[in-house]
């Protein structure tokens, strides 16, 4: 079998992945806290420190992702989801292990982060273009809203869980929960039985004239022909996939989502005067608003099609980020962490409504032999935007403020959601019974 389970969805493949990334999630949650915290208290960092941590963590998805993508699509997917998760729990361990030797520095913590980030470039690659080998076309919106929802209550948990973690025992030992996390993932998605198309039917390509055609037409790669691979993968974003305005509208997304994602901490732990606890559960209510938008993304997208779903929730973000910036206005303390709380969910919920139809969309006209292309195609020019973004952030928000930089960010929501609305891809429906798009 090379194509998707014929087992009713959920099946027990689908399962197993399942499980094994909402726990990882889980674990990624927290440590995003913890060092996010060291960073701050532990190694005395400002913004622009933060916005290093954040650039440090999506460089590798500027420089290798769609390398990476095109070298995912030529082998089995499991594998590399096993290998990887191991690595990543391998990678942790070095900080706890740093910090009881008294090496623990920035530098060190910005290597680790780096190389993290490579191992889930590949990682994330392998796992998204998984998904539609466990579940058929028609069950994928239903799929990522499970595995939205997941991430969502580990987006509630884990920054509450790291806030907690870091007061108790300490930023550099809470990291070690998601070590343990990705042990559980490894042996979770060992155990999903699914068989995978080999390397021959993952080398096809269409339009190499270099190549020969198999039996059935195909021009299929006779030896390393990445450039072409590579090349394919960009030509079916940007062109004649139906891709391209989706793509450039979320790259414009992930601007304000570096504002947000660098401005945050040192906002609420220096300028708001809140513990590490109380920013854990600030972002939790990100986590609880994802969990709301996850379980009403489906209803959703029958009222408002997929395309007003998506445009719906870029609207939401853009609230969400103006309303972060009125925390301590007029407030402090527990009010102020209110306030933030508030922008923090409008913002989450923003995510879990959108995600599932963005995913669906693009997975559903994408051929399997494209999927990991497609993704880290995608996923690096956004990873791209943060990498110079973040940096940006941190300093805009050190030289003039974090309020006038969650503006900035709540202006590139906007703009993101203009650019859908603007285009024909507001009028974009998934078909939940067949899949089709239309």
């Amino acid at each position: 079998m090379t194509g998707p389970t014929t087992e009713p969805f959920p099946s027990n493949a689908f399962r197993r992945f399942w499980v094994g990334d909402a726990v990882s999630s889980l674990g990624t949650y927290v440590t995003l806290l913890a060092l996010q915290t060291l960073v701050v208290v532990d190694l005395d960092g400002d913004a622009t420190a933060v916005g290093w941590l954040t650039a440090a963590r999506w460089l590798p998805y500027l420089v290798l992702g769609l390398l990476v993508g095109a070298l995912v699509d030529r082998v089995r997917r499991r594998p590399v989801l096993v290998v990887t998760d191991l690595a990543q729990a391998l990678l942790l361990l070095t900080l706890p292990s740093a910090w009881a030797l008294g090496r623990l520095s920035l530098p060190l913590v910005l290597v680790v982060v780096l190389a993290s980030g490579a191992v889930s470039l590949v990682n994330g690659a392998a796992a998204m273009s998984f998904v539609p080998r466990l579940v058929g076309r028609a069950d994928l919106q239903r799929a990522h809203v499970r595995i939205d929802g997941a991430d969502a209550v580990a987006q509630n948990a884990g920054p509450a869980l790291g806030g907690l973690l870091v007061t108790l025992v300490g930023a550099p030992l809470a990291v070690l929960v998601d070590a343990a996390s990705y042990l559980f993932s490894a042996a979770a998605v060992a155990g999903v039985q699914v068989e995978e198309p080999g390397r021959a039917s993952a080398l096809r390509v269409d339009d190499d004239d270099d190549n020969e055609n198999d039996e059935s037409g195909h021009r299929v790669v006779r030896g390393p022909q990445l450039r072409h691979e590579v090349a394919e993968g960009l030509r079916w974003v940007y062109r004649g996939s139906g891709l391209r305005m989706l793509a450039v509208s979320t790259h414009v997304w992930f601007l304000g989502n570096a504002v947000v994602m660098t401005v945050l901490a040192p906002y609420a732990l220096t300028r708001l005067g809140l513990s590490a606890w109380q920013l854990g559960l600030a972002t939790s209510a990100a986590g609880a608003g994802a969990v709301l938008g996850a379980v009403t993304s489906t209803a959703g997208g029958r009222r408002l099609g997929t395309g007003g779903a998506v445009v719906a929730a870029h609207v939401c973000s853009a609230i969400g980020a103006s309303v972060m910036g009125l925390a301590g206005v007029g407030t402090s303390g527990w009010a102020a962490w209110a306030v933030l709380a508030v922008g923090q969910a409008l913002h989450g919920t923003a995510i879990g409504f959108s995600n599932s139809h963005e995913m669906a969309y693009r997975q559903a006209i994408t051929p399997d032999r494209l999927q990991a292309r497609t993704n880290t195609t995608m996923r690096s020019l956004n990873r791209a935007v943060l990498v110079v973004g973040a940096p940006l952030a941190g300093l805009a928000s050190d030289r003039w403020g974090a309020r006038p930089a969650l503006a900035l960010g709540a202006v590139a929501f906007a703009a993101a959601a203009l650019l859908l609305a603007a285009s024909p891809f507001r009028r974009t429906r998934l078909d939940p019974v067949t899949g089709e798009v239309s």
